[in-house]
């Protein structure tokens, strides 16, 4: 047995509080621990709750270890360990280019395995999803015939068909991609990845009051997650549609602290010290953005205009508040 998962539970009055560790029986190393506190008004949520964040912080945990063991010949599923040790980072074009590649070799010892079919899938719309290619139609064609496939294997396999919805959600398919989504969560509830995603359709479609419940539940399940800052941002972004701008400012700085590299992070917070009269820190965020975007994707509200996905009513707070802001911070027109 190479690993061995410790716990203990504590009751006082009806708050309630586990434990749990993990631990390296081989070498008696101390891997992993985690605390969750909650009450027992409803035991079942809790207990839910509790699994689901065990589950995903040991799945990351024991990729990285298992992905960090020196190996002289790797096999298909050495890469695919190493490039979901790749992915558990916080998302960048070097790792992002690290994973593929990593997953590209997994897939030409074993071409039918679902997993690497899967994950290459997931890792080019990903590319695409956070504008980090150029080369966005020879990505999704290459993910959607790699998912298509590992559907056709695996029917029931929960991650690809989140891989499938973000395929559509990168072609701005946002109605077909929610069904996928929810399939996927049905076979797997603790995928917080796709529930994140789950709420960016959600918000794009015009239901906007189901965001933020959805973006703290992906943080409940994951709350270690190497791309929680996304969540931190939607957060902050719906915040912003819906002028709560003090409330934004706190979400998007949290979000641009967990990972600095995100243009999008920083367009956003720009936009939120423009309404909220902080000029200077405005145009600093929004000099930030345009610096990491490197492709003219922050020069004008007219690119920024042009580039809108989502329902009116979306787009009317948009225009309203985002784009306000965008002005304030120095923007121009054209």
């Amino acid at each position: 047995m190479r690993y061995v998962l410790e716990g203990s539970v504590r009751r006082s009055g009806n708050n309630i509080r586990v434990n749990a560790q993990l631990i390296d029986a081989q070498t008696d190393t101390h891997l992993w621990a985690e605390q969750v506190d909650g009450d027992m008004s409803d035991l079942f949520a809790l207990q839910k709750e509790i699994t689901g964040r065990i589950a995903n912080t040991l799945n990351l945990e024991l990729v990285t270890v298992e992905a960090a063991r020196p190996t002289d010949n790797p096999d298909a599923l050495d890469y695919i360990l190493r490039g979901r040790a790749a992915r558990a980072k916080p998302n960048s074009p070097e790792g992002l280019g690290q994973a593929i590649n990593l997953f590209e070799r997994a897939l030409s010892i074993d071409p039918q395995s679902v997993e690497a079919q899967t994950q290459l899938a997931n890792a080019l719309a990903s590319r695409v999803l956070d504008g980090m290619t150029t080369s966005r139609t020879t990505n999704l064609a290459r993910a959607e015939e790699l998912v298509d496939q590992a559907l056709t294997a695996s029917p029931r396999y929960a991650i690809a068909h989140a891989t499938k919805a973000d395929i559509f959600r990168a072609q701005n398919r946002c109605e077909e991609a929610i069904p996928q989504y929810e399939t996927a969560l049905s076979l797997n509830p603790n995928l917080a990845w796709a529930l994140h995603a789950l709420g960016g359709c959600k918000l794009v479609i015009g239901s906007i009051e189901e965001v933020i419940p959805i973006e703290e539940q992906a943080i409940r399940l994951s709350p270690r997650d190497a791309n929680i800052g996304n969540r931190y941002w939607r957060i902050g972004l719906v915040h912003l549609l819906q002028s709560r701008t003090d409330e934004a400012i706190t979400w998007l700085e949290k979000a641009g602290a967990a990972n600095p590299t995100m243009a999008y992070f920083h367009s956003a917070l720009a936009s939120a010290y423009g309404l909220n009269g902080e000029t200077k820190r405005a145009a600093a965020e929004l000099a930030e953005a345009r610096k990491l975007a490197g492709d003219n994707g922050y020069s004008s509200i007219a690119r920024m205009e042009a580039g809108f996905v989502g329902a009116p009513k979306i787009r009317a707070l948009y225009e309203s508040t985002y784009l306000v802001g965008l002005r304030r911070a120095g923007m121009p027109e054209e």
